[in-house]
């Protein structure tokens, strides 16, 4: 049997469909064509905008504004949607604009994300795994955060802008061009100062891989010599695990450019 925790103040469309065991708080509001599945838990003051989906164990805390239409003038009312996967945990006052047709019509969140207080994440963004997102980071239009990435307090990522696997992005950072996956990067125009050792020892990077990342982080960044020089001197003398090839990979794939 279906059971829900609704508050009598919620104002819930009849279009909205909702799984086993939900909770909707004092005062939210879910309009149109919405889908929250089982056992999420929507906090007071919530505002969550149609064509969206959410997935199951999220938690979402008051004032967030969900799914609300992009903040793109070209964006004309088209039928575009955000998608947001299982066990995240969205906080105080965060907004995320679905997608623009312009940029495959979708915002996208995986699972077990943490998106901290008053974050944005902006339309056709496109979110992995496990990411922490801490209080006031902002993301511009379809930016790409792939699984593991921090960022940390009041970073702003340009748009169209890539950030890697297991990357670390300091406090206050500006970031304008991609940055590469397993790395720390920081500064209003940020560099990279390293790899991001702490986060991969927290996550079981073997010894091995992290000494194959460093030889390929100092060859690519540190050795003066041009991208695909660099590149065909990893090839040459590092191991071809898939964490190198993931970071090699990478750049070939960059549309931005890599922060160096």
């Amino acid at each position: 049997m279906t059971t829900h925790a609704i508050h009598p103040t919620a104002i819930i469309s009849p279009q909205t469909e909702l799984g086993e065991n939900v909770s909707i708080g004092p005062y939210s509001i879910i309009e149109g064509e919405v889908f929250i599945d089982s056992g999420t838990q929507i906090g007071a003051h919530v505002f969550i905008d149609r064509y969206t989906r959410i997935g199951k164990n999220c938690r979402i805390s008051p004032f967030a504004s969900i799914g609300g239409p992009p903040q793109d003038l070209k964006f004309k009312g088209e039928k575009t949607q955000l998608a947001i996967g299982d066990d995240n945990i969205i906080r105080e006052y965060v907004t995320i604009n679905r997608g623009t047709s312009g940029g495959r019509g979708s915002t996208t969140i995986g699972n077990q994300n943490t998106i901290m207080a008053y974050c944005h994440v902006g339309h056709n963004c496109q979110l992995g795994n496990g990411i922490i997102m801490v209080n006031l980071s902002t993301l511009a239009g379809h930016v790409v955060l792939e699984d593991y990435s921090r960022l940390n307090a009041l970073v702003a990522v340009q748009q169209f802008v890539r950030v890697g696997a297991y990357a670390m992005v300091g406090a206050k950072s500006g970031i304008r061009k991609d940055i590469l996956p397993y790395v720390f990067a920081d500064g209003d125009k940020a560099k990279l100062l390293g790899l991001n050792t702490i986060g991969l020892k927290r996550h079981d990077f073997s010894d091995e891989v992290i000494t194959a990342l460093k030889k390929t982080y100092q060859i690519v960044i540190r050795s003066h010599l041009t991208v695909q020089e660099a590149l065909n001197r990893v090839e040459k003398e590092v191991p071809s695990i898939p964490e190198v090839r993931r970071f090699l990979d990478f750049i070939r794939n960059s549309q931005q450019g890599i922060t160096r």
